[in-house]
């Protein structure tokens, strides 16, 4: 098969200079992550200032997540054959253009419209992090690069909620969401203009056409609408529309026709949207796997987290958002620990790091049945520092032995399809923890209201547990297949 991509320039740079365009494109990558994490803890305040019904607040959360992950795959080739710091200064300009559509929205359609395209930004310029990364560095630079990267991801994901309630107090309860998105305004500001200033030119100007599959993107968009679609509806109310799920019939249809397209068009010499030879690799196709059980549960649990602080115990919001803050520090911690030891020690590194964070989910729902309402918080404070520093072991050291074996010229399609696997897993997760957390609220309407509320916390996490239980098995069979191997 030959490839249409434009060959991968030359990057001329000082250790220091690679070091400074890194770090902009992980501020840049936190920054996106903040805003799905920071946003869960708003939604009681978004319900109360502007009316929204739950259909309406899970489009908020999931419809986010929902044109992330349209956008990826596409613009990770699309930046695979032109310029990738092109395409993230101009995902970054949209996304700071859109978050301030969703600071001054007056009503929850605008704010849907608002995050839909926010979406859409993130999608475009968070395949060309994971590119810009796999080319600047090499080695076991590349694992202490990746390594700062988990970190900072880490961060964000779990310090999101104390953000997200730290700024509701500041605010108010009434307009105390808007500086959830305001915020992201000067921010994206100062990124441009860092991004302009010090990330490189990485490719020679290219005189051959793009390829970018027409009909594979098609294919692949109405897959992942078609599977994900049911999930963005499925509230746990006693009036979800069970006719949705029909949609995963659809989907069944929509990937195979991609699979067939895809396989048909590289035969025909052409560049397909997403190689179907990635997954060949051993190392790639279980590294995806496994990041994409662990981001199934583990924005669930934060959000069930919350909710069960902030609806259960009664917690303001930033109290319930600080409760997390172990987690961040100790997944920061962990991140850069694993980021040096997988070069040495493997696959095995992540396996107990998915162990750790097992046990604290487990710890977790143990808290919230057998304690008493005004010990919890704490007990989930000290549990979720074990949880961060099992899920640092995991993030960065999985995400450079996935990519281990993967050319740099692919590596911005390679990071986005991962990416992907990350978004999907974050909405078919938070779903069905939803589902499961307020289903048991509807059913057991009545009882003493900790009671109910323990036992709703109590079912989602058996989920959340499952998805890790799962992660945990393909991180198993991936160290012994290594072993094998060598």
């Amino acid at each position: 098969m030959t490839s249409t991509a434009t060959p991968t320039g030359t990057i001329s740079l000082s250790h220091a200079q690679r070091w400074r365009a890194y770090w902009v494109c992980v501020s840049v990558a936190a920054i996106t992550i903040l805003d799905m994490s920071k946003v869960n803890v708003a939604l009681p305040s978004i319900e109360q200032a502007l009316g929204a019904g739950s259909t309406e607040l899970q489009l908020i959360v999931s419809g986010y997540v929902l044109t992330f992950g349209l956008v990826l795959v596409p613009a990770g080739r699309l930046g695979d054959q032109r310029s990738r710091r092109a395409l993230f200064i101009i995902g970054l300009s949209l996304f700071t253009v859109t978050s301030l559509l969703c600071a001054i929205a007056t009503s929850p359609l605008l704010l849907i419209a608002g995050r839909l395209l926010q979406g859409v930004a993130a999608g475009i310029q968070m395949p060309q992090v994971i590119g810009l990364t796999q080319q600047l560095f090499q080695g076991e630079e590349r694992g202490r690069a990746f390594g700062l990267f988990g970190a900072t991801i880490g961060i964000a994901t779990a310090f999101g909620p104390t953000l997200g309630g730290l700024l509701i107090a500041v605010g108010g309860d009434t307009d105390g969401w808007r500086l959830v998105f305001w915020m992201n305004v000067p921010l994206g500001v100062l990124a441009i203009a860092a991004a302009i200033w010090v990330l490189p030119r990485t490719r020679e100007r290219a005189s051959a056409p793009l390829a970018l599959d027409p009909v594979g993107v098609v294919l692949f968009g109405l897959a992942v609408l078609a599977f994900l679609w049911p999930f963005l509806f499925t509230t746990g109310a006693p009036t979800d529309d069970p006719r949705r799920w029909w949609l995963l019939a659809a989907f069944a249809a929509f990937a195979l026709a991609f699979f067939v397209w895809e396989r048909r068009y590289a035969r025909a010499g052409k560049a397909p949207l997403v190689p179907i030879g990635l997954f060949r690799i051993s190392s790639y196709r279980n590294g995806t796997l496994l990041q994409t059980a662990y981001f199934t549960a583990a924005p669930a649990m934060f959000l069930l987290t919350t909710l069960f602080l902030q609806q259960g115990v009664g917690l303001a919001a930033v109290y319930a958002g600080m409760v997390t803050i172990g987690f961040a520090l100790a997944s920061a911690v962990s991140s850069w620990i694993g980021g040096n030891l997988v070069g040495r020690y493997g696959r095995p590194v992540v396996v107990w790091g998915l162990v750790a964070i097992l046990l604290s989910v487990i710890g977790l729902a143990v808290c919230a049945v057998v304690l008493p309402a005004e010990v919890v918080p704490w007990a989930m404070a000290a549990v979720m520092t074990v949880g961060g520093f099992g899920g640092g072991l995991v993030i960065a050291p999985n995400q450079t032995l996935t990519l281990q074996d993967i050319p740099v010229r692919q590596g911005g399609i390679a990071g986005s399809v991962g990416q992907l696997g990350q978004r999907i897993g974050a909405a078919v997760g938070t779903a069905i923890g939803l589902s499961l957390f307020y289903s048991t609220i509807y059913a057991e309407a009545g009882e003493e209201r900790y009671v109910v509320f323990h036992d709703a916390y109590g079912y989602g996490m058996i989920a959340v547990g499952g998805f890790l239980a799962v992660a945990l098995a393909v991180g198993i069979v991936d160290l012994f297949g290594r072993k094998r191997h060598e």
